[in-house]
């Protein structure tokens, strides 16, 4: 017999715990169904340990540029168990009991769909009259001749790291590949980025791209564009790699960061009358739905493989299950590479409005030449900000900023692109003196309309 609730959410990573905290809340009968811990891949292997880790060597960077001081020393044994605080040791069992505190039933095994409403755990059925799947993406593993043979990490591996490395290799020329490229290069590690596309940070506008290679050859990692791994062999000390120009190089690990695949293909999808997409992804409409109870948020939809994002979903289904209708729109969501200066985007990039027809007017401001605040925050500052304006509706469609703090300031323009708030709006605003925000009135003072 079958055990009967209001909801089930299969995989309690950010986007599954919103969602279950705002159905809890309002009083519904929830499973929680986990195979891992509670938390998911954000919390133990992705986003809190890798921005914990990238901190210290960012601090000791940005005090060595501030006038009037030192260089501070790295303590990787300090660093290293302020990780393993932050990722509670692997150990979820404080939240286990918050949720159980909360009313929920915590339920930890493999879940699959056994048909509308009804979930099977490990040989136990649960049902309900609305599933949510929540179960996440995995790091893509390329198939190349012997990468089995030789010392490869995830982000699982890269993120939870005991020693640091003396060669690394890293696989991909995104956010990943340039925040565990500069984090271990600065730890002291010898680092090659491999990318496959022509410049790094492949989805941005290219001087984004630019930026980033200029910042990592600061650190002195060796960045390769336009390059595939043809074949990896170990040897006595680590192991070879091989791209596809002929040249080798020689590492103790392998570095994997070149994207995630939404694990959609062993959920069962069958049961209820739904194919997962080319890509392993679970096909949602604007509401999150999948079909009449079913619903999906998170990386396992495919759509803008982001934390904040599946958030974002977690709420949007949480408001229609509870009968608010809601509606997910994707415009103005934030991109943020915690990389040092940071790279921060939102929007529309220039090939992407004119690939839409757009007409529209773009301008790039250096911040040193414009503003007061790079120079109080370092002595030799570097900065830049492009922003892409709709000409014919005076809009702000795109925004990008390499710049320090730039994903916290990002989300002014991400407010601006979201709403469609009105270029002569944004052209009267009042900015907090001396701060990187200032730049947007800069910019926008200076576009040709």
């Amino acid at each position: 017999m079958a055990d009967r609730y209001d909801v089930v959410v299969i995989g309690m990573g950010p986007g599954g715990e919103v969602a279950a905290g705002r159905l809890l809340a309002a009083g519904r009968s929830v499973a929680l169904v986990e195979r891992e811990l509670i938390g998911g891949e954000c919390a133990y292997w992705a986003c809190v340990p890798s921005k914990t880790l990238l901190r210290p060597p960012e601090a000791r960077s940005s005090a060595a540029r501030a006038a009037g001081t030192s260089r501070p020393e790295l303590d990787w044994p300090a660093l290293r168990d302020y990780r393993d605080t932050m990722i509670r040791h692997l150990d979820d069992t404080a939240q286990v009991e918050d949720y159980r505190s909360q009313g929920a039933t915590v339920v930890k095994g493999v879940a699959r769909l056994a048909g509308p409403g009804r979930v099977e755990v490990d040989g136990s059925l649960l049902e309900a009259e609305h599933v949510i799947v929540a179960t996440g993406s995995a790091s893509v593993r390329p198939p190349v001749e012997g990468l089995d043979e030789v010392e490869v990490w995830t982000n699982r591996e890269a993120t939870g790291l005991q020693a640091i490395p003396g060669r690394a290799v890293v696989l991909g020329g995104g956010a990943v590949g340039i925040e565990l490229g500069q984090f271990l290069a600065r730890m002291g590690s010898e680092v090659t980025v491999v990318q496959r596309g022509e410049r790094l940070a492949g989805r941005e506008d290219p001087p984004v791209g630019e930026l980033a290679l200029r910042l990592l050859a600061a650190d002195g990692v060796d960045v390769r564009t336009g390059q595939e791994i043809s074949r990896a062999s170990r040897t006595a000390d680590g192991c070879v790699v091989e791209l596809g120009d002929g040249s080798r190089l020689e590492a103790d690990v392998v570095v994997l960061g070149a994207g995630r695949t939404p694990r959609g293909r062993e959920l069962g999808l069958e049961t209820v009358g739904v194919e997962p997409t080319d890509r392993g992804a679970v096909p949602v409409d604007d509401r999150c739905r999948v079909s009449d109870g079913l619903w999906a948020v998170g990386d396992v939809t495919g759509t803008a493989l982001f934390t904040h994002v599946a958030m974002y979903q977690g709420r949007v289904v949480a408001d229609n299950i509870l009968g608010t209708p809601r509606r997910a729109t994707y415009v103005g969501i934030p991109r943020v590479i915690f990389c040092d200066p940071e790279i921060a985007a939102v929007g529309l990039t220039e090939e992407q409005a004119h690939d839409r027809g757009l007409d529209v007017v773009t301008t790039t401001v250096e911040l040193p030449e414009v503003l007061a605040r790079p120079w109080t925050y370092e002595q030799e500052p570097t900065g830049r900000l492009g922003v892409l304006v709709d000409r014919q509706r005076r809009v702000l469609l795109g925004a990008w900023a390499v710049a320090p703090l730039a994903g916290e300031w990002i989300h002014q323009a991400a407010l601006a692109v979201r709403v469609e708030v009105p270029l002569d709006t944004l052209l009267d605003q009042v900015a907090q003196f001396p701060t990187y925000s200032e730049s947007y009135l800069k910019a926008l003072e200076q576009l040709d309309l």
